[in-house]
């Protein structure tokens, strides 16, 4: 949910909080209330987190013998019931504050990186997070779980063990879940690609499956899951030090057909590669090569394939 709609969604949920403490309050505010809550997915976790900040904000106003014998985390039932000037004040508070943290919550702090540029950062918890080329990742941490939002690109997540908080990446319809291990995911589009380095991970697609919700897929360390438009998603294994390569400053290609050996190095920028002819693009190339020189990739794979590098402007063609 974006800023707008969540701040929208929190006001809400305060004036139903502030709402259903009148005295007016009949069944019509009621059906009223419950019509509100179906819907929006959203709303029903706006509301408990509106009921959560307004049993604290009364009870800070009112003296021990005013306060009512309630439960400490109301839920969907109806909040307790303040006197007139008592309950306009406190859902003036109420929306203040729950308007507040929403706004706050909603901010995610976001990390990017340019084309050929690597970063890594270190969160909160001391995971990492360290982003290939052109990548970017939003993280939102709640108390019950980490997450972590890759919109495109690649990022390689170190994870910090802790269990009572797992730590989710949303990627294309994939969601990631770990509690302590070390896995990559590579978005590009709705194309997804999580390879596990170590520990343990799920991988779940938000889509259902026949009106239910699809089941994980388990994964050891070594296996990559590749999933493609709406074709079911492929498990098989990469060695850690070609998922990796990148780390290095390297692309490292295993009988990768030369059309899709070039554009993942056009990732990381620099003169792009341009091949025009299907039959050769269709041919095979395997080996190590940096990242930051496309010009040495092209002219290796020409001598290996008794190819032409034709340069016009920045671009290099290559041809027969």
């Amino acid at each position: 949910m974006n800023t707008e709609a969540s701040t929208r969604a929190a006001a809400e949920a305060a004036a139903w909080v502030a709402r259903l403490q009148g005295d007016a309050r009949v069944a019509q505010t009621d059906a009223a209330f419950q019509d509100w809550l179906r819907s929006d997915p959203s709303h029903e976790e706006a509301f408990e987190r509106a009921t959560d900040i307004w049993s604290i904000i009364p009870g800070a106003m009112l003296t021990a013998d005013d306060r009512p014998k309630v439960a400490a985390r109301p839920r969907i039932a109806r909040p307790p019931a303040f006197g007139g000037r008592q309950l306009a004040l406190a859902a003036s508070l109420l929306l203040v504050f729950v308007v507040g943290v929403t706004v706050w919550l909603s901010r995610a702090p976001t990390y990017t990186t340019a084309v050929g540029e690597q970063k890594v950062t270190t969160l909160t918890d001391g995971s990492r997070i360290a982003l290939n080329t052109d990548s970017s990742v939003r993280v939102r941490y709640q108390p019950d779980e980490r997450r972590v939002d890759l919109d495109y690109g690649e990022a390689m997540f170190e994870v910090a063990h802790n269990t009572a908080r797992p730590f989710i990446v949303h990627a294309g319809t994939k969601l990631v879940r770990a509690v302590g291990t070390s896995f990559i995911v590579r978005r590009t589009g709705d194309d997804v690609v999580v390879t596990l380095i170590q520990g343990k991970i799920q991988v779940t697609d938000t889509r259902a499956v026949s009106g239910r919700p699809a089941s994980p897929t388990v994964m050891l360390p070594g296996d990559r899951l590749t999933s493609t438009g709406d074709a079911p998603a492929k498990l098989d294994e990469q060695p850690a030090d070609v998922a990796t390569a990148w780390r290095r400053g390297q692309a490292m290609f295993s009988d990768m057909p030369l059309a899709a050996a070039a554009a993942d190095l056009n990732r990381y920028g620099g003169p792009p590669l341009v091949i025009d002819d299907p039959e050769v693009g269709a041919l095979r190339v395997s080996g190590v090569f940096a990242t930051n020189d496309p010009q040495e990739f092209a002219q290796a794979v020409a001598a290996l394939h008794n190819l032409r590098v034709e340069k016009s402007g920045d671009t290099l063609h290559l041809v027969r």
